[in-house]
């Protein structure tokens, strides 16, 4: 018999009969129409995203075990109640006094009771909602929140272009329009100091700048009753508030430094007092560095951190019982070879989870920071900033501050780094939102479609979501080898140059009231003509 005669009709030989081959051939056909017609029809889809208001998703990593984390609570109020803190402002430590502490006032000690301290976190809030200039710009600080802040207080700039410089007025508008531009950047710290603006006219620089650049809520250096109540009259000027109902909501922030170990300075403790009279937030911050102004070991400075904390936010609430406030910390070690600082560092890593462990005793939304110690924005500077950050979000901070742009252990802000920063903290945000398992997502119909060993590219379920479905990177580039060449070679910092630059091209002009405009530029020059107002000290 001729092998022929071993073929089949039915195609068992791994021939389609026809039908059947005419079949796959219409199906192939409607498929291609119908990429074809989206591929026509589609119009650029933006990707849903909301950078604005995140909430934490990861799980609270613990270095100490609970007992360990109260016994270091139940040691800061000892150090409080026994070997007390000096308080250089005679107003903040008649305030302690009246509140039932005792004060030697030849030395400046005061001795804080616990029952005080227990008072004070009783009485001051667990949430703050923060008013910007626009309802979407709204932040609100309470356990579980997410908020990131670029790199603050800088004295220096750099950037590829212009290399390392003092912190100027343009510098400081710069990283404003760049700070407003990306919505994970969710409040405004003071970024980097204006130095060719003198220190008795800054506050009235920086305040307009804030108003006029951004629609974020703003920062006010504690330096002095005079600087600060200007700075409020300035927002409430520009707002449009009264007096009333400027203190009836939370319209700014400030950040208090302890003088660690133990010691709350001038212009610290009146900017607590100030801010709390005024019903705005500000945000209690000990920096103690490990083996410098604390204790070398985590325990240690952790324990020194939370009662310098705990002092702070008792004065506010001695000031104006229920206050906004934040408790805060920012611990790290330094080098001991040379005493430099160091961030990013298991130790700084561990030192903030350790402050999420007593954050969550206050109750209190509460400030942590990343950081780097690089001096340029290289592998270095990425990595220690992405080991504090994720310190920082294992251990549950509200704030975190200096996120991005950091370099130097706070000496420069980069604005280069400050876009490679924000990438990370882009990819942060994208885990911060839900994913979808619905039926849809799960996609039954796509896999019955395609046959084994074939692709999803054209099904429908790939194109209706292709546009959106996954983050697109901001300074990444997903290039091959070949295309990446042919397109400069450029690593990430020099892609990062041309996208400041094209944010600050294209920064369209914020709606502003020209009315009011007029009236804050007028308040501006009559301070200024009377001398402006020196920082305290």
């Amino acid at each position: 018999m001729s092998q022929d005669n071993n073929l089949s009709t039915d195609g068992s030989d791994g021939t389609l009969p026809a039908e059947t081959a005419n079949k796959q051939q219409r199906s192939r056909n409607r498929k291609r129409r119908r990429v074809d017609n989206l591929r026509e029809n589609r119009v650029a889809a933006k990707r849903p995203v909301n950078y604005r208001q995140l909430r934490n998703p990861f799980p609270q990593m613990a270095v100490f075990s609970e007992d360990r984390v109260h016994a270091m609570h139940e040691a800061s109020l000892d150090l409080l109640e026994n070997l007390g803190l000096k308080v250089l402002l005679p107003e903040a430590r008649a305030l302690y006094k009246s509140g039932g502490a005792r004060v030697n006032e030849s030395t400046e000690m005061v001795f804080i009771g616990r029952e005080m301290v227990e008072a004070a976190l009783v009485s001051a809030p667990k949430s703050i909602h923060c008013r910007a200039a626009k309802p979407e710009y709204d932040v609100v600080l309470e356990p579980g929140a997410v908020v990131f802040q670029p790199a603050a207080g800088a004295p220096h700039a750099t950037d590829l272009e212009r290399g390392r410089r003092p912190g100027c007025a343009r510098d400081f508008n710069e990283l404003l329009t760049l700070t407003q531009h990306f919505d994970v950047l969710q409040m405004i710290p003071p970024l980097v100091e204006p130095q060719d603006v003198a220190i008795n006219l800054r506050h009235y620089f920086t305040m307009r700048s804030q108003l006029t650049l951004t629609e974020k809520l703003p920062f006010i250096f504690s330096r002095g009753t005079p600087q600060v109540e200007e700075s409020f009259e300035m927002l409430c000027r520009f707002r449009g508030l009264s007096e009333e109902e400027f203190q009836s909501h939370v319209h700014t922030h400030t950040i208090i430094n302890t003088n660690s170990p133990r010691q709350l300075d001038i212009p610290m403790a009146q900017g607590l007092i100030d801010f709390a009279r005024f019903n705005q937030v500000s945000i209690v911050t000990p920096f103690t560095l490990m083996g410098a102004m604390a204790p070398i070991t985590v325990a240690g400075a952790m324990t020194l951190s939370h009662a310098e904390a705990l002092a702070g936010i008792t004065l506010t609430q001695l000031a104006r019982p229920g206050a906004p406030v934040c408790y805060g910390t920012f611990t790290s070690n330094v080098d001991m070879k040379s005493g430099s600082p160091a961030f990013g560092t298991p130790e700084h890593m561990k030192a903030s989870l350790v402050a999420g462990q007593l954050a969550r005793l206050t109750g209190l939304p509460w400030r942590c920071a990343s950081g780097s110690a690089a001096n340029i924005a290289d592998a270095q500077a990425a990595n220690e900033n992405q080991f504090g950050l994720w310190g920082c979000m294992l251990a549950g901070a509200t704030i975190t501050v200096h996120a991005a742009g950091w370099l130097e252990g706070g000496l420069s802000v980069s604005y280069e780094k400050l876009i490679t920063d924000i990438e990370v903290l882009q990819m942060i945000a994208e885990m911060c939102h839900n994913t979808s398992a619905d039926d849809a997502e799960i996609g039954m119909d796509a896999l019955a479609e395609i046959q084994p060993g074939g692709h999803f590219f054209s099904t429908e379920h790939t194109m209706q979501r292709y546009q959106t479905e996954f983050y697109q990177p901001l300074a990444a580039d997903w290039s091959n080898h070949g295309t990446w060449s042919e397109r400069g070679a450029k690593d990430a910092s020099q892609r990062a140059t041309g996208i400041w630059q094209n944010i600050l091209q294209q920064a369209p002009s914020l709606e502003i009231d020209g009315r009011k405009l007029e009236e804050l530029d007028r308040f501006i020059e009559k301070q200024e003509n009377n001398g402006g107002a020196a920082p305290v000290s």
